[in-house]
């Protein structure tokens, strides 16, 4: 018996209901919500900042804000998935993203531009990775990393489309009429695919099974969850300050907009290539030594963005390098729980492993911009987050459960 096998048989969820259009609607919304919400933002901010004369740091803290506020909200929004299912959850994190944008777009000054952000994210943790997570572990259990592999893949395509299509688009137009043109697409593509698709009946949430090493509380105040929650803090902490820096570190370089834009939109297919392989990696390794794993390449794909200034081609190389582990550190923090502990409470466990990480990338835009001037530029930004996450593969080394006994077979 495989071990995707044995998790399925220690769970007991092999009757629960598949609804079909849930896995290709969330591929669809999840390509859109993080394409429009998250991935335009660094290609337009430039323009935002020279239009308006608004400093970067106050434009980037903004958007820092809204990933903050997306972090403690999705340990509540876990629970209630957990209980009533992500229908309602999810549509209305749409509705609330369509109107955060066009909030933005007609920001008269900084603070409404703030507002904009702060309602974003909201609609951030609503609807971006973490309650599709929890719904295709809870609708799709045991086979479920074969469905979250799915959805990432497709999700994964969002900074390829687009990040490249934000930059076309910002050519011809402003970046108010931009982010006015994004918010009718996110309206017309997400609220009716997760108000339609996302309508069959939610089960149960089985009981926890003995391996799992107790209760959610229990498990929650243990050492590795804990040291796990370190790891994947820090990080996220350097995974998502390169690909906000990315942009800049390509404009400080030389490079133009579009072609730094080109860079992170293929470092974007990089993230679907790195889930393809996911699957693979996680029957060949124990979860502690992948964990590390990837941690440590995160760092040596962003140290050598920093050391490497050209060509062009060598640089989109290692972007899409670096995107393929950030593709697998994807998967590797949704499936961190399920590994170690079982699927019982995954919604309230994986909320409360997701909102240090997600405070962490939260202020890791900020950090970024900030400490490039101090710091002498974007290159050694960039060696300063290989550190962080070399320090954060040790952590790894710390994170199976003491107490966890295998799965019956």
């Amino acid at each position: 018996m495989t071990e995707l096998d044995a998790r399925g048989a220690a769970t007991g969820a092999g009757d629960r209901s598949r609804p079909r259009a849930v896995l290709p609607a969330l591929c669809i919304t999840q390509i859109t919500s993080w394409g429009i919400v998250y991935y335009a933002f660094p290609v337009l901010n430039p323009a935002i900042t020279a239009d308006t004369g608004w400093p970067t740091g106050a434009t980037t803290a903004a958007f820092s804000a809204a990933l903050l506020i997306s972090a403690f909200t999705g340990i509540r929004v876990g629970r209630i998935i957990d209980r009533r299912g992500p229908r309602t959850v999810m549509t209305t994190g749409s509705v609330l993203g369509v109107a955060s944008l066009l909030t933005v777009a007609a920001a008269p000054n900084l603070p409404v531009f703030i507002a904009g952000w702060l309602l974003a994210g909201f609609a951030m943790a609503a609807t971006f990775y973490q309650p599709a997570f929890v719904a295709l572990t809870r609708w799709w259990a045991p086979d479920h990393v074969r469905a979250l592999t799915i959805v990432t893949l497709a999700g994964g395509l969002a900074s390829t489309v687009f990040a490249p299509l934000t930059a076309a688009l910002a050519d011809r137009m402003s970046w108010r009429t931009t982010y006015i043109v994004l918010a009718l697409v996110l309206a017309a593509v997400t609220v009716p695919a997760h108000a339609l698709a996302l309508k069959a009946p939610w089960p149960k949430a089985q009981s926890a099974p003995a391996h799992t090493g107790g209760s959610a509380a229990t498990i929650s105040r243990s050492r590795p969850f804990w040291m796990l929650a370190t790891a994947l803090t820090l990080s996220a902490f350097a995974v998502y300050a390169v690909v906000v820096a990315l942009v800049p570190l390509m404009l400080e370089r030389g490079y133009s907009t579009r072609q730094a834009a080109w860079a992170l939109g293929l470092g974007g297919a990089g993230q679907t290539l790195g889930r393809t392989l996911y699957s693979t990696l996680a029957r060949r390794t124990g979860a502690t030594a992948r964990t590390t794993t990837l941690i440590a390449l995160g760092g040596v794909t962003t140290a050598a963005l920093a050391l490497v200034a050209g060509p062009y081609a060598l640089l989109i190389a290692l972007s899409v390098a670096a995107g393929t582990v950030r593709g697998n550190l994807t998967l590797l923090q949704a499936t961190a729980i399920t590994d170690r502990w079982g699927t019982s409470h995954y919604g309230r466990l994986s909320g409360l492993l997701a909102a240090p990480a997600t405070t962490a990338s939260a202020l890791a835009p900020f950090a970024g911009a900030a400490l490039a001037a101090p710091l002498g530029g974007y290159p050694h930004v960039f060696l300063a987050l290989a550190t962080v996450s070399a320090a954060a593969s040790l952590i790894a080394l710390r994170t199976t459960p003491t107490r966890q006994a295998a799965p019956p077979h």
